[in-house]
This record gives structure tokens, C-alpha cells and sequence, in this order.
């Protein structure tokens, strides 16, 4: 009788990075698409959104959270933002929130960084196994990460929509210094993007997560 083939210790190690690496890119990949500028639209028109109780219209929504979400991702300094003002000559941001959005884009581009990073190290080193003949190890690595995907993401999900406030307030005292990420309600920060938006946002990319670890781990065959 013969016995299976065994890939090579160093194929099946990378076989495991390739899993590690999967969750890290469908993640940020799911982050990433929410930065489209038909997101804000969307989401502020969603029935059951929260009107401004301050004044701001869905269009002045719309208008000064693209701006937010644009400076996230661009290549400007925080006078993108600073520069910003009302009507009547006042800023749309004061200085605690400059200094948190400044916070915020540094996490956000790291992230968007280590995501793609792990993307380029998933092509080549699924051409590198196309190559070295071991496709199949490669594959498993691939199949085993949208499990891991399934399993991670699955669990955050439920967690935050069982108690969003305890997950929000551990994320935000992860990432950033505890206390400079709370605001006032009349604060533009809160009247764009009240809470009900980042709970839409967790299930958002809990949802595209999941979707794409579910894939991986039904599609990809070895």
C-alpha cells in the first residue's frame, strides 16, 4: 500500500503562515471597502439612522464625513481637517478632536499596511508553492485560514453585539490613550458618527469577514 506524500517541514510551516495571514487580509480587505465613497450615503439613510439632535441635515452628513474618511486614508496633515469651518467661521473640529483623528489615521493606515503586506506575502508564496510543487500544502494553509477567519471573526461578532459598549471601550483603550477618544454629544465627532454607526460598521466587517473566511473554507479544495 502506498502512503501519502508528505510535504516538506518547510512547505507545511509556511503552509501555516499562509493560514495566520488570511484573517489579516480579509479583515482589513473588509475595512477597506467601507472607505468607498458610496458607503456614507448608505449608511446614513439606513431607516432607524439617528437624526443630529445638534442641527446637521443627512447631506451635511454626508458632506463632512467623506471629508473625515477621506483625510483617514490620504497623504494629508491634520490641517486637512483643522482647516475645516462652518458657515459662520467656526471649526468643524476643535483641538481634542484633531488629535484623536490624528490618532485614528495612524491606526488606520498601519492597518491598511500590515494588510497589504500580508496580501503580497500570500501571492508569492502561493507562486513560490506553484512552482516548488506543493499546491496542495499551500491550498490546505488557505482552506484552514478561512476557518481560523470563521472561528476569530465569528466569535468577535458575537461578543460585540452582546455587549457592543464593553467591546467598543476595550478596542478604543487598545488603541489609543484611555479617555482622549470621549467627546461631548455637540462634539462633530459624535454628530457624525453616533453609535449606532459603529455598531453598523463592526457588523459590516464582521458580515464581508465571515462571508470570505466561509469561502475559503468551502472552496478551496486539497
Amino acid at each position: 500500500m502506498k502512503t501519502k506524500e508528505r510535504a516538506p517541514i518547510f512547505a507545511r510551516l509556511v503552509s501555516w503562515v499562509v493560514t495566520l495571514s488570511v484573517p489579516v487580509v480579509l479583515v482589513v480587505a473588509a475595512v477597506r471597502i467601507l472607505f468607498n465613497p458610496f458607503f456614507l450615503p448608505f449608511e446614513y439613510r439606513l431607516p432607524g439612522f439617528p437624526a443630529d439632535t445638534y442641527g446637521f441635515t443627512t447631506q451635511e452628513r454626508i458632506q463632512w464625513g467623506k471629508l473625515a474618511m477621506d483625510y483617514l486614508v490620504n497623504s494629508s496633515g491634520v490641517e486637512f481637517l483643522g482647516d475645516l469651518q462652518f458657515a459662520d467661521g467656526s471649526p468643524v473640529y476643535n483641538e481634542r478632536e484633531l488629535e484623536h483623528m490624528l490618532d485614528v489615521k495612524v491606526v488606520v493606515q498601519g492597518t491598511l499596511k500590515v494588510g497589504l503586506a500580508a496580501l503580497v506575502l500570500l501571492v508569492v508564496l502561493g507562486l513560490w508553492a506553484w512552482g516548488s510543487g506543493w499546491r496542495r500544502t499551500f491550498r490546505k494553509g488557505l482552506r484552514r485560514g478561512g476557518w481560523l477567519t470563521v472561528i476569530l471573526l465569528g466569535s468577535v461578532l458575537l461578543f460585540s453585539l452582546l455587549a457592543f459598549s464593553v467591546f467598543f471601550t476595550a478596542f478604543h483603550n487598545i488603541f489609543f490613550d484611555p479617555d482622549t477618544w470621549r467627546f461631548l454629544w455637540s462634539d462633530t465627532l459624535i454628530r457624525l458618527f453616533p453609535q449606532r454607526f459603529w455598531q453598523d460598521i463592526m457588523l459590516y466587517i464582521g458580515s464581508m469577514t465571515l462571508a470570505g473566511g466561509l469561502l475559503l473554507g468551502k472552496l478551496v479544495k486539497v
